[in-house]
């Protein structure tokens, strides 16, 4: 039995371990906080336009047992708002609990409040890492997951400072990236303006804060959009969103909110005493980050140099997942991808071919044109996402883009492809 280390347990660490224990691995999950799932316990958007597609392919290849869990979760389905279609929305109240139980189901191990602050490397691969106690953990396959924002410093440097979000790293320290550890360099994106990094595309305000009547509809119709007189309509550039499909006119012209448990609102940051003179908002608390009047967190300035099986270019055992092989956006992004990290370890350790998903349907043509693309640029002010921008783009264009289960499933069928993450 070999043994996998994951360290980042948000959902690209969770879905990576969580693949490898299935496996019968012997998987140990670190998590630098007291929480798993990361920024998914802030957003909540699942199954909205491509993702739709992409969650059904990988249920026919048999990774879908986390997107069963989720689903469990869900307040709302088939949400519509500005540009997104067929939207379900969990509670992110409720998913920690469920996802961290379905781990241990399978064997994980979990340790919370543990960071990776270094590694034990011979050549070309690395033996163990060094914990900030000063704990080492050996290992067979290592997976980072540890994602792209943080620590506090970048926030300060490159955005308003910290906006106290849901990675709080003045409690647990910033994140540390097990490539740059072992040697390897990494960039940062160049976003619009050339600026570093891009800025966190949502916030959330406390249900209860808001008038009754406001929580009402939220929690109801699962929406609520409310029309901005233009002295009111402020908020970060657009153009700079981590979230490119929510920087259209829409979301500049009026407010949009969804029932995530909390009321996520559609746009990066609103100064609260802006939001104060809307009717219903007059005692609006913030619930992530506390500090959404002001700012929010700055995203991708960690990008490890990857193959098309994430595995980490001059290291022969870490693989990477999430935000980390590139600039990537969504829950549903840094699962697929997890599930592809935590599915390669398991053949690595056992010295079996690795695993690429056929360019023939969206997971494999995701990959694979977020590898050519970082190739070829230095950095880039893309961001790929199933759910709009320049990749679902390309999904429409090459008819990737499906809504029939059953034309997705003889798909997947026809390629060779079923219950092959099973």
């Amino acid at each position: 039995m070999a043994s996998i280390i994951v360290v980042g347990g948000g959902w690209a660490g969770c879905a990576a371990a969580l693949a490898a224990g299935r496996a019968g691995e012997n998987v140990l999950l670190l998590e630098r906080t007291d929480m798993l799932l990361g920024t998914g316990l802030a957003g909540g958007i699942m199954k909205n336009n491509g993702r739709w597609t992409v969650t059904e392919e990988v249920i026919e290849m048999g990774g879908g047992q986390i997107f069963q869990a989720i689903e469990k979760a869900y307040l709302h389905r088939d949400i519509d708002f500005p540009g997104q279609a067929h939207a379900s929305i969990y509670d992110v109240t409720k998913i920690e609990a469920k996802i961290g139980n379905m781990l241990k189901s399978v064997g994980v191990n979990i340790l919370i409040k543990s960071r990776a602050k270094g590694v034990v490397k011979r050549r070309n691969r690395i033996e163990a890492i060094v914990t900030d106690r000063g704990d080492e953990i050996k290992g067979d396959v290592f997976i980072d997951a540890s994602g792209s924002a943080g620590p506090q410093r970048y926030c300060t440097e490159y955005c308003s400072g910290c906006a106290m979000c849901i990675l709080r790293c003045p409690s647990f320290g910033g994140r540390v990236s097990l490539v740059e550890k072992a040697g390897i360099k990494e960039k940062k994106l160049i976003g619009p303006g050339r600026k570093y990094g891009r800025i966190s595309g949502a916030c959330s305000l406390l249900k209860s804060s808001l008038s009754k009547n406001v929580s009402r509809k939220i929690s109801e119709y699962g929406k609520l959009e409310i029309p901005l007189p233009k002295k009111l309509v402020s908020g970060a550039d657009s153009t700079n969103k981590s979230c490119p499909q929510y920087g259209d006119k829409a979301f500049k012209e009026k407010l949009v909110f969804l029932d995530n448990g909390h009321a996520k609102l559609m746009t990066p940051y609103v100064p609260l005493e802006k939001l104060r003179q809307i009717s219903g908002f007059e005692n609006a608390i913030y619930a992530d980050p506390f500090s959404g009047g002001n700012g929010n967190s700055i995203r991708y300035l960690s990008i490890a140099p990857t193959d098309i099986y994430l595995r980490t270019k001059g290291l022969e055992n870490l693989f990477c997942a999430g935000e980390k092989i590139g600039p990537i956006a969504g829950h549903t992004e840094a699962i697929v991808t997890g599930i592809i990290a935590g599915h390669n370890a398991v053949l690595l350790a056992k010295r079996k071919k690795l695993f690429s998903p056929s360019g023939r349907i969206a997971l494999g043509d995701f990959v694979r044109s977020l590898h050519d693309m970082l190739a070829k640029r230095d950095g880039t002010s893309e961001i790929f996402t199933f759910s709009g921008s320049v990749y679902f783009e390309r999904m429409k264009t090459l008819g990737l883009y499906k809504t029939d289960r059953d034309e997705i499933k003889k798909n997947i069928r026809a390629l060779g492809l079923q219950g092959i993450l099973d």
